[in-house]
């Protein structure tokens, strides 16, 4: 199971972050779970400043990242799912999406969590959804370690007092 080793991760100070949380809409229901789950990650951290933008697919989350990440957001979250069929469109769509994001982060310095389901069934989705019965929280997770890391990055960049 890829959640074994997982830290537990905490946050101080995160309450006044400004997060963006886009969300794309192929596979409503593992959707649903993910955004739902990014949700009760930013209550849970005390976040109250969020928006939420849905997009159609993975593969346009790199450009909503970009876009969000010049706007004064702290932290952008991205969730998507990906599952294989019979050709090569999930390697490519993968791989755009992976290196966008990255690229996003990097660039920008606004850290980009990575709620991107790559699946090889709709089982192994639906499992890592927060729904139900999940084994597990992508959509929580992804929005933990971006404000995690954005609070981290704060406390580095403050300046002194």
């Amino acid at each position: 199971m890829s959640g074994t080793g997982a830290p537990e991760v905490t946050v101080e100070h995160g309450g006044d972050l400004r997060v963006a949380v886009i969300a794309a809409q192929w596979h409503r229901t593992v959707m649903d779970g993910l955004l739902d789950g990014a949700q009760r990650a930013l209550k849970d951290l005390g976040v109250t400043h969020s928006t939420v933008v849905r997009v159609p697919g993975s593969f346009e989350l790199p450009v909503a990242a970009r876009a969000l990440a010049g706007q004064g957001y702290d932290a952008v979250v991205a969730l998507g799912v990906v599952i294989r069929g019979g050709t090569p469109h999930f390697d490519y769509v993968c791989q755009g999406v992976t290196t966008g994001l990255t690229q996003v982060s990097v660039e920008t310095g606004v850290p980009v969590g990575f709620g991107v389901l790559t699946c090889d069934t709709e089982a192994q989705a639906l499992d890592r959804a927060g729904l139900p019965g999940s084994a597990e929280d992508k959509g929580h997770e992804a929005v933990t370690a971006a404000v995690a890391t954005a609070a981290a990055l704060r406390s580095v960049t403050a300046p002194a007092r």
